[in-house]
């Protein structure tokens, strides 16, 4: 019995079937209880099959995405107000713009949320099935940067182009050199109609052209970008300021 379950084992490994490659044992004493007929059981261990594969697959492309700690949209505080309302963001959430290839750009102070709504919408991609990433500008350029230099970045890059989503966190926050502008550019074309993007800025488009220092790369970028775009629009305090953690009693 226990050269069958190797052989089982062995031949599971080879043809990657990772379920019952793990739980021979189990499958088949269950069976040996419930004495379903062929069919049935060869069912079972193919539904069983996919199931693995499907949590693997989804455990993996989470990981990937690399989200912020804090980007489950299901605990959004709606009392804090910022411009969004709870019926826009659940249409967000359906991601029918996902699926027309639709870019979102959220645009707004700092604390107002951008961050946590445009990790939350990649969240729910990857719960549907999508490849989507989270980055910051900063690692992007970093990735642009090096992926000529070595094969990990490429990699990354190469993740990114093929992504259905990718959303782009704090844009233009900081003036960019113009080679990093023009890969930038280059990384949106690349994308264009065949992703969608999320773009999460503290500056409105038309100051875009003051943080690249170049009108036309800027209109080119944002023609792209606009193309097919919702802008969201987002106000009111810091939610962080709001509130604020301290470390002193407040009784005292």
């Amino acid at each position: 019995m226990e050269k069958l379950n190797n052989k089982i084992q062995s031949y599971a490994d080879i043809l990657r079937l990772t379920y019952l490659k793990k739980s021979v044992e189990s499958t088949i004493h269950q069976a040996q209880i419930d004495k379903p007929s062929y069919m049935e059981y060869t069912l079972s261990l193919l539904e069983r099959e996919v199931i693995q594969r499907q949590e693997t697959d989804y455990q993996r492309r989470l990981k990937m995405a690399n989200l912020p700690q804090n980007h489950d949209l299901k605990n959004y505080d709606f009392d804090f107000s910022n411009g969004i309302t709870k019926s826009e963001l659940k249409q967000l959430q359906e991601l029918i713009w996902l699926e027309q290839n639709y870019n979102i750009i959220l645009m707004g102070p700092s604390g107002t949320g951008k961050t946590y709504i445009a990790s939350g919408l990649v969240f729910q991609a990857i719960k549907q099935g999508f490849k989507a990433y989270f980055i910051t500008m900063e690692d992007l350029i970093n990735i642009m940067r090096l992926k000529d230099m070595t094969s990990s970045a490429l990699g990354k890059y190469n993740r990114l182009i093929k992504s259905h989503l990718l959303a782009i966190d704090d844009i233009m926050m900081f003036p960019m050199q113009k080679h990093e502008a023009v890969a930038f550019f280059n990384l949106i074309d690349n994308l264009h109609q065949k992703s969608s993007v999320i773009i999460t800025t503290n500056k409105s488009p038309k100051q875009w052209a003051e943080t690249l220092e170049d009108e036309v790369l800027a209109t080119a970028l944002l023609d792209r970008i606009l193309y097919r775009c919702e802008v969201v629009k987002l106000s009111g305090e810091s939610f962080r300021m709001e509130n604020r953690k301290t470390i002193f009693d407040k009784k005292q």
